[in-house]
């Protein structure tokens, strides 16, 4: 029913502010533990094919890949191939001979499911302008933020507000897609997902830029006007994928959600997989692109 999933909908995006807001360790284990949940669902899907992943160090090693971005981001690339060859050296000794699915699922789930992600903490919890480095940016324990006055928000920390940016275009598209989808869209998307159109992936790429546009102009970006509308862009058609992404896996897998625990919307992985490729692209925009330009 329509007022289960707003409900439920409401709850998912009060956490999701909740932990952006205050930051700090407080995000990184907010998402570790969406991260978790989604990737039990992700293993569920890849054991209906059959296959025997190796499930239990990929979460093992996709929390590390979490602290690293928490208290080093800059090494985190160099722990992702790491954590890669730890899960093959598990693979290479189960009594057991692993096979080339089971080696390509236990990566994937690390890098869909991991490292990907991973991107949100280096954003939100390791990312600090050189401009900004005076700045307090966390007064509660655990590196945790609250801002001390809501009278002037420019002054609250880039990470923090280019962050709920992001969210903001992923939920502004997400929205679009849905409900311009059921009302104007006649046009089949992809086989992937019949219920997808055309006519509402448009309307929904068109809300991530005009928010992208009005956060922009905001925050004052140099050519506003292009960088919002570009990142409004590349938000809403990398979220899009993420969503088609995993529809694809479930359609393999047979299975209509990937999960049940979040009322009318399906499972952790139905809810967050417009975030996944999002979280890389939002990040090297703003750490390659914006510093470029200025």
């Amino acid at each position: 029913m329509l007022w289960v999933r707003v409900a439920s909908g409401i709850v998912a995006i009060a956490f999701a502010l909740g932990i952006i807001f205050v930051g700090g360790w407080y995000f990184t284990i907010g998402t570790g533990v969406l991260i978790f949940l989604a990737q039990l669902e992700y293993f569920r899907l890849v054991r209906a094919k059959g296959i025997a992943p190796a499930a239990k160090t990929t979460l093992v090693v996709s929390q590390i890949l979490l602290l690293t971005a928490t208290v080093a981001p800059q090494l985190t690339d160099a722990v992702f191939p790491l954590a890669g060859a730890l899960i093959c050296f598990y693979l290479l000794f189960q009594p057991k001979l692993a096979t080339i699915a089971d080696i390509s699922t236990s990566i994937l789930g690390l890098f869909y499911g991991g490292y990907l992600p991973s991107y949100w903490v280096r954003l939100r919890v390791g990312f600090t302008p050189p401009s900004t480095i005076t700045l307090a940016s966390s007064n509660l324990p655990l590196m945790g933020y609250w801002p001390e006055s809501w009278i002037q928000p420019k002054l609250l920390p880039p990470s923090l507000t280019i962050t709920l940016l992001a969210f903001g275009c992923i939920w502004a598209a997400d929205i679009g897609a849905y409900f311009m989808g059921k009302w104007l869209g006649k046009t089949a998307l992809s086989v992937v997902s019949p219920k997808k159109t055309v006519e509402g992936a448009i309307f929904g790429i068109l809300g991530s830029i005009i928010v992208a546009e009005i956060g922009a102009w905001y925050l004052d970006w140099p050519y506003w006007e292009i960088t919002g509308a570009l990142l409004g862009a590349l938000i809403g058609v990398v979220s899009l994928l993420g969503d088609l992404t995993e529809s694809m896996m479930k359609r393999d897998a047979g299975v209509k959600d990937s999960g049940q625990l979040i009322p009318g919307h399906g499972g952790i992985l139905d809810r967050t997989d417009s975030y996944v490729f999002t979280a890389p692209v939002v990040y090297y925009f703003v750490t390659l692109l914006l510093p470029l330009l200025q």
